[in-house]
């Protein structure tokens, strides 16, 4: 399986999107029409007007028994008119439930598809500005399946790319793109992967040109092995030969094989600027060729840009790809915007895309197709795939930033259920990262930088109050981080100073909201928490720390590592 991919592709696809949406909605219905789950409402027909009048939009509750059934061993046409070869998984760190979804090959194609055009956008924006034969040192990682109650593969999306012959077969394979071979994505244990990964990224320092994970978080825990594990990985290129605790033959083998034999002077270099008393800037020093990290940083990885920043000299921060479980949507088309300024254009060959305004007050009639989206409006995405799923709420609040050709670019804004609130007021995760952004300006000033975080609505006394889980890390590698009460204070208040005027009127005028708390929990807590979600089925590669806790046993992990316990001294002020 294989595919050819050109940017001249990308001109084509978003010059005709009005004709290429039509042209899918038809294959789709098609396919699909005569499905036990669509012949109720469109009995066989495939017209589009027909579609949009009796198809309801649906959430996963509805969907949820027709794909369980195809799970459970029922045909595929319960819900697909193609052959349903395998289930992806979602993290469940979004809305705390794990869900499945029905897929075939497509799907796998699409996501590689996307995968090359992002690859090709971002050559062309770097490819003067590197060496042609550079490599990427890609944080890739991959988990055992398992299987559904007929037998079917039940993955995550990243672990059905890396598993099937389209990844295996893949052209750029054959020039060596990255930096660690197969083996090491392919190795199911993720601690081998990551040390693994590290150990081919240094012995071919000169040829890095750039870092990169699916998700931020995924780089910031390559760092954090690298902190423990730089003396190791040291002695391994000193005496070339790779640690005995890497018990994946195969992984083991080819790392065996890029090392070569042994590289003292190499491994010297990698000693003495792993021994600085200060990181800031190590991937630049250990990989002097580094020009840019490639990770998904919107929406709640917003959080880990400074972080980021901090260790790569603020090299620039590219965040490629749009996608979810459910359907992949789009790419970034100008990699060198500022992470906050990041929209995605939609690839309209993926599926077919409606949008639902937010003030849409229950009237489904003002759902517009993806060329009837208006600058500046805010949407939620509705899907319609080839797999089953017919106008699904994704749940993603996006906004119209422009046009690329015909076809409309969107900023992630938040997710639509994320929200704080213990009163009236809903604090969003726009809000929450304003926030988070006003609060880490006065983290600045201490000797710590937050490396996670969390948070939930206290309801369980009155007045409720929002409660912030901060890890915390020092920025020297040898220090301790010292919790500067003033400090700390002063970043819960900073916090609520962001938020908006309901909140403030409800903590400050009429103190139905307490003061906001910050609980420091220990190094190594969040973590714990994605071993946790890991534990319950997700995957490494497309983690991402939940920005709000909403179950018991979550919250209870966190609990049982808190430290220190912060509130914010005075209340904010009124916006007059």
């Amino acid at each position: 399986m294989s595919l050819s991919v050109e940017l001249k592709d990308l001109e084509v696809l978003t010059t005709n999107a009005k004709q290429i949406q039509d042209d899918v909605l038809k294959e789709i219905l098609t396919l699909n029409a005569n499905t036990e789950y669509l012949k109720r409402f469109l009995d066989g027909s495939s017209d589009k007007e027909l579609f949009k009048k009796n198809v309801p939009v649906v959430s996963y509750n509805d969907v949820k028994p027709y794909i369980e059934r195809v799970a459970n061993g029922e045909p595929s046409d319960v819900i697909s008119g193609g052959t349903i070869t395998r289930f992806v998984q979602s993290t469940g760190t979004s809305g705390g439930i794990h869900k499945i979804f029905p897929v075939n090959d497509k799907y796998i194609e699409n996501l590689g598809y996307l995968l090359a055009v992002s690859s090709l956008i971002t050559s062309k924006h770097f490819s003067d500005k590197v060496d042609e034969k550079g490599k990427k040192m890609a944080f890739l990682y991959n988990r055992l399946e398992s299987k559904t109650p007929s037998g079917l593969a039940l993955s995550s999306s990243f672990t059905s790319y890396f598993m099937s012959d389209y990844f295996k077969n893949r052209s750029s394979k054959c020039n060596s793109e990255y930096t660690s071979p197969d083996q090491v994505i392919l190795c199911p244990d993720n601690n081998q992967s990551v040390y693994c990964h590290l150990l081919c990224g240094l012995s071919q320092r000169e040829k890095v040109v750039g870092v990169s994970a699916t998700f931020a978080h995924a780089l910031i825990k390559a760092i954090n092995a690298l902190q423990i594990y730089w003396k190791e990985l040291s002695s391994n290129i000193r005496s070339g030969h790779v640690s005995e605790w890497i018990t994946d033959l195969d992984c083991k083998n080819a790392v065996s094989a890029i090392l070569g034999g042994p590289d003292p002077e190499l491994a010297d270099v990698i000693e003495q600027e792993c021994s600085h008393k200060s990181w800031e800037g190590i991937i630049t020093r250990l990989w002097p060729k580094a020009k840019f990290i490639e990770c998904i940083v919107t929406g709640q990885m917003a959080q880990y840009i400074p972080t980021l920043d901090f260790y790569s000299n603020k090299l620039p921060i590219v965040s490629m790809v749009y996608g979810s479980s459910e359907s992949i949507f789009g790419v970034n088309v100008d990699p060198l915007s500022k992470p906050q300024d990041v929209s995605y254009t939609f690839l309209p060959n993926i599926s077919y895309f409606e949008f639902l305004p937010i003030d849409h007050e229950e009237d489904m009639n003002t759902i517009v197709d993806l060329v009837g989206v208006k600058l500046g409006c805010y949407y939620e995405t509705v899907v319609t795939s080839y797999f089953g799923l017919h106008r699904y709420l994704i749940g993603d609040i996006l906004q119209v930033t422009g046009f690329y050709n015909n076809t409309p670019q969107f900023r992630f804004v938040r997710r639509k259920n994320i929200v704080l609130s213990v009163n009236s007021e809903a604090t969003t995760e726009q809000d929450i990262l304003k926030g988070l952004a006003s609060a880490t300006l006065v983290l600045e000033s201490s000797n710590s930088m937050l490396t996670g975080f969390t948070c939930y609505a206290d309801i369980s006394s009155f007045p409720g109050h929002y409660v912030f889980y901060w890890e915390l890390k020092a920025k020297d590698v040898d220090d301790v981080v010292e919790l500067d009460e003033n400090v700390l204070e002063e970043c819960c208040y900073a916090l609520e100073e962001s938020f908006d005027a309901l909140y403030k009127r409800l903590r400050s005028k009429e103190g139905s909201i307490g003061a906001l708390e910050i609980k420091v929990v220990q190094q190594g807590t969040f973590d714990s928490l994605m071993e946790y979600f890991i534990s319950k089925g997700g995957s490494v590669a497309q983690y991402k720390t939940p920005m709000c806790i909403n179950s018991s046993e979550t919250l209870a992990v966190l609990e049982d590592k808190v430290i220190a316990r912060f509130y914010s001294q005075k209340s904010p002020p009124l916006n007059l």
